[in-house]
């Protein structure tokens, strides 16, 4: 049976022929599809956020991304952000991609047919119950990642199924089930489009809700990032300045002494030695919420 995402638009037949403006315009209405798209989700992304939450703050759990094609890469490029933008650990954010780290950088489209490599890799995870794995796939179909999930929900793991097609397996299979419904692309079968752009931003709201939920943000600000460069130190020097009320020198020299971690340093700012502000924030669950309330 033909999906939706491999069905031709007769409104756009003849697209190559369309004037470049108009082409741009077509595109364009095809990548605001895929806004309402997830704009429709949100329910199941919200039961997704609150069931994942709730396993990954155990500190032994993993989150988990499977895709292949433009569905792995895009899985592959919210892993790899957590660890900078939230100090996620590196270690508890994998993807796997198939055809493996070749298909970042060069297309592999016959390694999605391969359902062995899609369980042998879970089992080589020993994934388990405390583990999130994500499945995207745009067609909910794909053996690779649909042998994935399902060798990982026998395992104990919480499944999500992200898919841009209804009634699809990756959706009846996973336990939380999220339909992006892009329908058909105005490119014929091209999945990096409007299916593509509605994956990126739902991963999108889905991680950095979780980080959320874990105490990963406080005020609004990524007090857990890893400041790598100098513009992510200013950036940690500012985020200080603005939440404290402190000046430039108290801030940095609360950074100093936290490894420019701003988290710890803002116990620091407000009176605490490094040591006690990781006794504090470690008490109350790494929240700086939390910590500060116990703090009176």
């Amino acid at each position: 049976m033909r999906t939706s995402t491999e069905t031709a638009s007769q409104a756009y037949r003849d697209i190559e022929r369309f004037s470049t403006a108009d082409m741009l315009s077509a595109m364009l209405d095809g990548q605001r599809a895929a806004v309402d798209a997830v704009a429709a989700a949100l329910p199941a992304l919200e039961g997704a956020v609150e069931a994942a939450a709730q396993r990954l703050g155990n500190p032994k759990s993993r989150l988990i991304y499977v895709g292949a094609g433009t569905s792995g890469r895009v899985a592959m490029l919210d892993a790899v952000e957590l660890y900078p933008t939230f100090g996620w650990p590196e270690e508890r954010s994998l993807f796997l991609l198939a055809g493996g780290s070749i298909s970042v950088a060069e297309a592999r489209e016959s390694a999605e047919d391969d359902e062995v490599a899609g369980r042998d890799e879970i089992d080589a995870l020993a994934c388990g119950p405390l583990d999130v794995v994500v499945g995207l796939a745009a067609s909910g179909s794909t053996p690779y990642t649909l042998a994935a999930i399902e060798t990982a929900k026998a395992r104990g793991a919480l499944t999500i199924g992200i898919a841009n097609n209804p009634g699809t397996a990756l959706l009846e299979r996973a336990d939380c089930a999220v339909l992006l419904e892009t329908g058909a692309e105005v490119l014929a079968g091209s999945t990096r489009m409007a299916a593509g752009t509605s994956q990126k931003i739902a991963v999108n709201l889905f991680s950095t809700a979780v980080m959320m939920r874990l105490g990963k943000v406080y005020r609004g600000r990524m007090v857990d990032m890893k400041p790598s460069n100098k513009k992510l130190v200013r950036r940690a020097v500012e985020m200080l300045m603005q939440v404290e009320g402190c000046d430039e020198a108290s801030a940095r020299a609360a950074l100093e002494k936290t490894n420019f971690h701003v988290k710890p340093a803002v116990l620091v700012v407000r009176g605490l030695s490094p040591e006690e502000a990781r006794a504090t924030l470690d008490r109350n669950g790494d929240d700086l919420h939390r910590a500060i309330a116990a703090l009176g």
